[in-house]
């Protein structure tokens, strides 16, 4: 195994979401998955509008159908499989993507994960 291990995938309810903070201050990095079936997808924690958290409640980054990736401020609407904005105020950027890799025994791992997360 390489990079950073995360959760394993059946820690992150189906059509759901996980997130994650690394670090402090300065060093501070937001990360969060959404599992779709089988499929985990991973994308900074930041809206491209203003850089603020998507999510209002923890873990909670998908709209009610659970068919968009949600920024709770604002209510941009983000496809799950790319994160290209398709609504609200950031339309047509894109949330920045996290590399994943599913192992076999089930963890979700970020093999380019910095080394110096904490």
């Amino acid at each position: 195994m390489s990079g950073r291990r995360l959760c394993r995938i059946a820690e992150i309810d189906e059509d759901g979401g996980k997130g994650f903070v690394f670090g402090e201050g300065t060093d501070r990095r937001e990360i969060f998955l959404v599992r779709v079936g089988n499929r985990v997808y991973g994308y900074e924690n930041a809206c491209p509008h203003l850089g603020s958290p998507l999510d209002f409640h923890p873990d909670r980054f998908l709209n009610a159908e659970g068919t968009h990736i949600i920024c709770a401020t604002h209510g941009a609407l983000f496809e799950i499989a790319d994160g290209y904005c398709i609504s609200g105020p950031c339309a047509g950027d894109s949330l920045t993507p996290i590399a994943l890799a599913l192992e076999d025994d089930g963890w979700v791992t970020w093999p380019d994960a910095p080394a110096d997360l904490s």
